[in-house]
């Protein structure tokens, strides 16, 4: 088909506007094509970079062309959905102003999981192409599919990667949620997006506070702070980056929240994503008392139920240590009765910490 035909321009413009109507401010469409990112994703994982993530190699071939994900596909249409909430709490550099508390992951602070929330809009979405072109195949993805979204938000135009890895867009900043809509209908592709707009710039390297950036562009996943708070979930946290981890409990935002592109971001219109207020901060003594069914009662729909129970008691236990705060005590000391070895062990270790820093010591080194 001739891509300038007026009917396929016709409908590219209509999901363009749909995608408008259902709170998506970023839209473009890219070909299915070989992402150049796939050579890139081999060497990654070739030097071990992904960690406890095994499903990244064991999909590794999927990821070639996105044929992985819909065998017929045409064109992957690429969404962005904003999500910055403005944090009274901190200072222009993200610094948290109350002390012992936990801090939560901007994305992952909301009252649903975005998973849930860009499934719905993508399928609604999916329902315009349905009605167009009767019989066409569709294929919604947010995250967990074998697509490289970061190339193919670069292909439609959607911005340039980061240093610090993330996607990139002039008008919004990186506070945005990455999604996407394969389908065998032919649109019109937009054109992608050749510049970079950092510079000089290293804000977000030096900001790192486990040092996690190999290089500019180079993420090891195994010592960053999102990391070791969720995909970990199943052994301790290595002893040598919990002070550094400082009181981020879920995720972490250091790298966009120092990003000059991140200034004047807009904040999000999407309720969904408005900050609870028990995550704004999280308290750390009411976290480390929860039980199985207090934390389904608190979690459940929600991003931070991904990491579960121990795994999100051990952070706690961690930043409780790393507060320093005499008032920890009790909590830590419950904590040691955990029927979670993952979580006692934490404790154990943060209660040594702050025993250590009543006494005037500095080592967290054990």
């Amino acid at each position: 088909m001739n891509l300038s035909s007026p009917s396929l321009v016709d409908l590219t413009a209509a999901v363009r506007q749909r995608a408008s109507e259902l709170g998506f401010e970023l839209c473009g469409v890219a070909p299915a094509v070989r992402p150049d990112g796939f050579d890139w994703l081999q060497r990654w994982l070739e030097q071990g970079f992904e960690g406890e993530m095994h499903y990244l190699p064991r999909r590794e071939s999927a990821y070639e062309h996105p044929s992985g994900v819909l065998p017929v596909v045409r064109s992957v249409v690429m969404l962005g959905m904003n999500y910055w909430a403005r944090d009274e709490g901190r200072g222009a550099r993200g610094e948290q102003k109350v002390r012992n508390v936990g801090r939560v992951a901007s994305y992952a602070r909301g009252s649903r999981d975005y998973h849930d929330v860009l499934r719905e809009r993508l399928k609604s979405l999916a329902d315009l192409l349905h009605e167009q072109r009767p019989g066409c195949r569709t294929r919604v993805c947010v995250d967990t599919a074998p697509l490289l979204e970061r190339d193919f938000g670069k292909l439609a135009g959607l911005g340039w990667f980061g240093k610090n890895t993330m996607l990139i867009n002039k008008r919004i900043g990186s506070w945005f949620f990455l999604a996407a809509l394969l389908t065998d209908v032919e649109l019109q592709p937009d054109e992608p997006h050749h510049t970079s707009h950092c510079g000089t710039c290293t804000r977000c390297l030096d900001a790192c506070p486990t040092d996690a950036f190999v290089e500019p562009y180079v993420l090891d996943a195994r010592k960053c702070i999102s990391y070791l708070t969720i995909e970990l979930r199943d052994r301790p946290i290595p002893i040598e980056l919990r002070s550094p981890m400082g009181d981020w409990i879920f995720g972490c935002d250091v790298c966009q929240d120092v990003c000059p592109w991140n200034r004047k971001a807009p904040s999000s219109a999407e309720s969904a994503f408005t900050p609870r207020e028990q995550l704004h901060p999280a308290n750390l003594e009411w976290l480390l008392s929860l039980d199985q069914a207090g934390f389904e009662a608190a979690f459940a729909g929600t991003p931070m139920h991904r990491t579960g129970r121990a795994a999100l008691l051990r952070n706690a236990a961690i930043s409780l240590g790393n507060s320093g705060a005499p008032h920890a005590l009790p909590a830590l000391e419950r904590a040691l009765l955990d029927d979670e070895p993952l979580v006692r062990e934490a404790a154990e270790w943060a209660l040594a910490l702050v025993r250590r820093s009543r006494e005037g010591g500095h080592s967290n080194s054990t």
